[in-house]
């Protein structure tokens, strides 16, 4: 062995942060199966590291007989007395080997594999150590290079992957680039990494703000939900245990400087600021906005919120694709159901009511047939088949199902009828009578309140196409 072997281990050690010990014990093993290889599976070998003069040292030991039958395991009392003359018969002896460098190509090669997993094993132990409090936290490293579309990031002591599903869709990055990420696992014993991060989740939305916003570190500011289609948009809820400060202002910052850099760090997704409320229907006002409330009916039990909008909103709030309504349930943890004034109105009304009593007729469907008149089951049991084939919905066969099954409905008396608009009588002042209920049931939902929502403007406006205040008038 090298007469610097001593100095070799420290440097490793230094360098890799490894536990000399460990090591020193990869060390040994790897002689040992070395030896083993050269000299036979059957041989007893220890191997020692000498630390005061920095080689290592192998050692034998075989059973004193009068006549070897296996020279690996005996040694004979003549041959035996040479190297101890007080050697006694059945005595076992140790001999130091001489010139183990000299074991062969193949068992070298097999001492090297040894020692490098056995370095890998105390590798790992020393990442995970240096990294399973800093979960949770955002990381800053190098773009490494890519293998099956996850990024192989660089840390300065070991390297993390960044998933593809975590990886902001449509947003690249080329090797070289620096980049931050979310460590969101830790693992131990992984074969492949034991470094993941993540771009994607909701935390890293949270810890970015926490990074930018003074009185969020400081907790004056909290965040009180987050969610987020990456890569498009998001809505952070936040909510301010001082009066005298503005959550929403805090965190947009000057000119809106704060919520910049967040936005850049994201590479350009939409993010809306929410101030937070305990009150569902507040709350669901603050977080479809730019959308105006008209009113909502929260059912607490049920955690489901019946948001009315005026109609020319009725798209605003819901979103592209229902991507505002959706953040906006997400944030909330509620159901949302977002209906326009026309379609409350009309869910109010009796006749529209046994349109919906109908099994087939739902609601976009029921609305197409009050445009055409048809404001009720006895309408559509009067009307012709060509009234009906002009909705674009609605085919000859599917015309002549619904008609029948309206008389049918009309004839059992499952649905009594509204009085016709048209017949309505008024009281000697003019003044028209109330419609008639209609018979079919309608439950009572436990806990539903409905709750007028005032028509205010909350939050801060940004001079920002990126960042939507929640509350803001859409310009």
């Amino acid at each position: 062995m090298l007469s610097d072997l001593k100095r070799i281990i420290d440097q490793i050690c230094r360098d890799r942060g490894f536990d000399k010990k460990l090591l020193v014990e990869a060390i040994e093993e790897a002689v040992e199966s070395a030896a083993k290889k050269k000299l036979g599976s059957r041989r007893d070998i220890e191997v020692r590291f000498n630390e005061e003069f920095g080689e290592v040292e192998v050692f034998q030991f075989r059973t004193v007989v009068l006549e070897v039958e296996d020279e690996q395991t005996e040694i004979s009392l003549e041959e035996a007395q040479v190297l101890d003359p007080e050697v006694q018969l059945t005595d076992e002896l140790g001999e130091k080997m001489e010139h183990i460098e000299d074991l062969g190509r193949i068992a070298a090669q097999s001492a090297k594999q040894v020692i490098i997993h056995k370095m890998k094993d105390a590798e790992r132990d020393v990442i995970f150590e240096m990294f399973k409090d800093r979960k949770g936290e955002i990381v800053s490293g190098i773009v490494q290079r890519f293998e099956r579309g996850n990024m192989v990031v660089n840390l300065g002591r070991t390297d993390a992957i960044l998933p593809r599903d975590q990886q902001i869709p449509k947003r690249s990055y080329k090797q070289g680039d620096r980049i931050r990420a979310y460590l969101d696992d830790v693992r131990q014993n992984a074969r492949d990494s034991q470094l993941i991060l993540s771009r994607t989740c909701n935390d890293f939305l949270a810890k970015l703000f926490t990074m930018e916003v003074p009185e969020i570190a400081e907790g004056i500011v909290e965040i009180m939900g987050v969610s987020r289609e990456p890569g498009f948009r998001a809505k952070i809820a936040v909510s301010s245990i001082e009066t005298d400060v503005d959550p929403v202002g805090a965190c947009v910052g000057m000119k809106g400087s704060r919520v910049q850099n967040v936005v850049q760090e994201l590479q350009g997704e939409r993010i809306d600021i929410v101030p937070w409320s305990p009150d569902p229907a507040k709350y669901v006002y603050n977080a479809l906005a730019p959308a105006h409330v008209s009113m909502v009916m929260a059912d607490e039990e049920a955690k489901t919120l019946l948001v009315v909008v005026p109609n020319d909103q009725l798209s605003l709030a819901i979103g592209r694709q229902g991507q505002n309504v959706r953040l906006a349930s997400r944030l909330l943890g509620w159901r949302i159901d977002v209906k326009s004034e026309q379609r409350y109105a009309n869910l109010e009304d009796p006749g529209y009511q046994t349109l919906l009593a109908i099994n087939g007729i739902e609601e976009p469907l029921a609305d197409q047939l009050l445009a055409r008149g048809v404001y009720s089951i006895e309408k559509l049991a009067e009307a012709d088949v060509d009234d009906l084939i002009v909705l674009r919905s609605i085919n000859e066969e599917q015309a002549k199902i619904l008609i029948e099954k309206a008389k049918s409905l009309i004839e059992e008396g499952v649905v009594t009828l509204p009085l016709a608009k048209e017949e309505v009588p008024g009281d000697a002042d003019g003044n028209e009578a109330t419609k008639e209920e209609l018979p079919v049931e309608k439950k009572e939902t436990s806990g539903v309140e409905e709750i007028e929502v005032e028509q205010e403007v909350a939050g801060t406006e940004v001079d920002t196409s990126e960042v939507r205040v929640a509350g803001d008038e859409e310009k």
